[in-house]
């Protein structure tokens, strides 16, 4: 464990800190910042395509957010985000601010170059992501990076996308209401791999129903708790402000371990930087990169900007990032002290959330796989995947953590290098998109 330890800390050093914000930073300067100037059309476009979706693709504009939504809404948003202040304190809360902001810029050049240089497969089904737009963009020379960034996101899916998750939801229900982590294994396997086998035709039609319904229960819930709670608001806000450059909240005041905790979970939350949701976003139709990227990049803000901050400032409110607690146990906690008998909020959203990120990152893994050996690997990796739902269970949580912190940081650097030498194309194919044309076809 201290030799796994010892590498992430490795792997989430300055180095891949610095070149994720600065990449963030290049790219949300080169787009003009239209990231954040156009949250509101990307909102539109998403809804819009509910109602009318022509063209190339697999699922809906609308559908190919819900699922990416479904894979990066998980754990990070509950267990995640109390870890962070745990270990962190409340400043690692605005770094997560941070790094979402500028991740905006990341996610939408990530998803534009997804859909410009997607493939149809062996099946007739739209394939794309970083090990596409790297080989196709960047040439056959490059391949060699886009192979590594599949061989990197296979693996991670059974940490981030599925052990950690599995392992939180049996940790939840267990504590709430006392169900065995077996129990919980089997059962979401069976309703994974139901979904799965579907592919992402059905993954997208459940995702769109369920990933709304289940932010809105849990956000309405936060938002219930913080308006009991309005007059506490700005003291929070301001603690941690404060501590963002000030470190007291964490033992020793140390400032490193502040910005290192919000920006790791940061991304492990918003998945911005990873290139796994631009995987979902190359099946959408109508297929125009610039259109889709304006919708990736508003799943960002959905999940760090709202659905974070939502359980931040209830555990900074709370004040029990000091108890010890940490994880799902930290913000049932602090749920259930702020308005009593709320932790089935927690509860809730973290079963929910756990097993829609289940269902998108089983997707994610599975067009790695599919990049790296072709169809034929399809259903034997869906049966090891649902197996290992059933591990994840009940396996130790501090490992899987470790594991799956690695595993996201090695998927980042391939994808970053992809990015920033093709950004070229995402500035041109930006800057030729004509917006109010799109806005009246919306």
């Amino acid at each position: 464990m201290e030799l796994l330890d010892q590498f992430n800390s490795l792997v989430w050093g300055p180095p891949t800190l610095w070149l994720l914000g600065l990449t963030g930073v290049y790219l949300m300067v080169g787009l003009r910042f239209m990231p954040l100037t156009h949250i509101g059309y990307g909102f539109r476009q998403a809804v819009a395509s509910i109602r009318s979706s022509k063209g190339e693709g697999d699922v809906t504009a609308f559908e190919s957010l819900s699922t990416a939504l479904a894979a990066t809404i998980g754990t990070g948003n509950v267990a995640g985000v109390a870890g962070a202040i745990a270990v962190g304190g409340p400043g690692s809360v605005f770094w997560m601010w941070l790094i979402a902001l500028v991740g905006m810029a990341t996610k939408y050049a990530e998803s534009l170059l997804a859909v410009h240089y997607r493939e149809v497969d062996a099946l007739g089904e739209h394939v794309g992501g970083p090990m596409y737009f790297i080989r196709n963009g960047l040439g056959p020379r490059w391949a060699w990076l886009g192979t590594l960034f599949a061989i990197f996101g296979t693996l991670a899916g059974f940490g981030i996308g599925n052990g950690v998750q599995a392992h939180e939801m049996a940790l939840a229900l267990n504590k709430s209401l006392g169900v065995p982590a077996i129990v919980t294994g089997v059962v979401m396997a069976a309703i994974a791999f139901a979904v799965l086998i579907g592919g992402i035709e059905r993954i997208g039609k459940v995702t769109e129903v369920v990933v709304p319904v289940m932010a809105a229960v849990y956000v309405g819930g936060a938002l219930i708790i913080l308006l009991a709670h309005l007059s506490e608001i700005p003291a929070a806000l301001g603690l941690i402000l404060n501590d963002a450059f000030t470190g007291q909240a964490v033992a020793g005041g140390s400032l490193g371990v502040v910005i290192q905790r919000g920006i790791a979970r940061g991304i492990f939350s918003n998945e911005s930087g990873m290139g796994t949701a631009p995987i979902a976003q190359a099946a959408a139709r109508p297929g125009d990169p610039v259109l889709q990227g304006t919708v990736a990049m508003i799943g960002t803000f959905i999940d760090t900007i709202v659905i974070c901050t939502m359980t931040a400032l209830v555990i900074v409110i709370s004040g029990l990032y000091t108890s010890g607690e940490s994880g799902v146990a930290l913000t049932m906690s602090a749920f259930d002290q702020e308005l009593p008998g709320s932790a089935w909020l927690v509860t809730f959203g973290t079963v929910f959330f756990t097993g829609t990120t289940i269902l998108g990152w089983g997707y994610y893994s599975e067009r790695c796989l599919e990049f790296l050996v072709g169809t034929g690997a399809i259903r034997p990796f869906r049966l090891l995947w649902v197996a290992v739902v059933v591990v994840g269970a009940v396996a130790t949580g501090g490992v899987i953590w470790t594991i799956a912190d690695i595993l996201n940081g090695l998927m980042v650097l391939p994808n970053l290098i992809g990015l920033l030498l093709l950004s070229g194309t995402v500035f041109r194919l930006t800057r030729a998109y004509d917006f109010k044309a799109g806005e009246r076809s919306a």
